[in-house]
């Protein structure tokens, strides 16, 4: 028995003190591979682009549909992209335009440069709100704008739309229409828009009551 004691003793003596087991973790080997510091980080791309910054358009714009459509010839049928588009500067102007290509992009383009063409500039109150109500009907679409102080943007479809992008607040859109194209439905919104008129003695609007013309004081 002694003598296994006294071998243990010797292998001890001879390698010294024992070391711990080498450890897998990440810690021990330094971070991932070792490479941990300054000197192993990764270096930013320092070249700039000689691209100009691309200037931010006056106009907001938003798609009412997008669909493809297709015409039939002698050799066959040709599909190609068919795009209608509001667009407004939320400052009382506001358009409406389609446009056709045989890519969606070539058709987004015809369109704002169609609805750029047809802008209609809104003649609003202090309040960016309309001063009477208004009906307009186009095609099958018939609307009716009124101001509602206090509300908000009451509205849907593409007279939602139309509205927010003219930044007029505070008014009500009625749609009397079976018809769900939105399309007809922003044109008439948009040829009601066309129709206001301010007016110089004009009372307040109450919440509830609707406004007052008075007579012979249209501008």
């Amino acid at each position: 028995m002694s003598d296994v004691v006294d071998t243990k003793e010797k292998k001890i003596v001879a390698s010294g003190t024992p070391s711990a087991p080498a450890s897998d973790s990440r810690e021990s080997r330094g971070g991932f591979g070792g490479m941990r510091g300054p000197q192993f980080s990764r270096k930013k791309n320092t070249r700039r682009s000689t691209r100009p910054p691309r200037a931010r358009s006056e106009f907001d714009q938003k798609l009412i549909n997008i669909r493809r459509v297709a015409r039939v010839s002698s050799g066959g049928r040709r599909f190609s992209f068919s795009v209608a588009m509001i667009i407004g500067n939320r400052r009382g102007s506001v358009g409406v335009g389609t446009g056709k290509g045989a890519d969606t992009a070539i058709a987004i383009d015809k369109a704002l440069r169609n609805a750029k063409q047809n802008l209609v500039k809104i003649a609003t109150t202090p309040s960016s709100s309309i001063a009477h109500r208004i009906e307009a009907k186009y095609s099958s679409a018939r609307v009716m704008l009124m101001p509602s102080p206090g509300r908000g943007v009451v509205a849907g479809s593409a007279a939602r739309s139309v509205l927010e992008l003219a930044g007029i607040k505070d008014i009500t859109a009625k749609i009397f229409s079976p018809s769900k194209n939105g399309l007809n439905t922003a044109r008439a919104t948009i040829e009601a828009l066309s129709r206001l008129k301010t007016f110089g003695g004009i009372a307040p609007v109450v919440k509830g009551e609707s406004p007052k013309m008075p007579e012979g004081n249209a501008e």
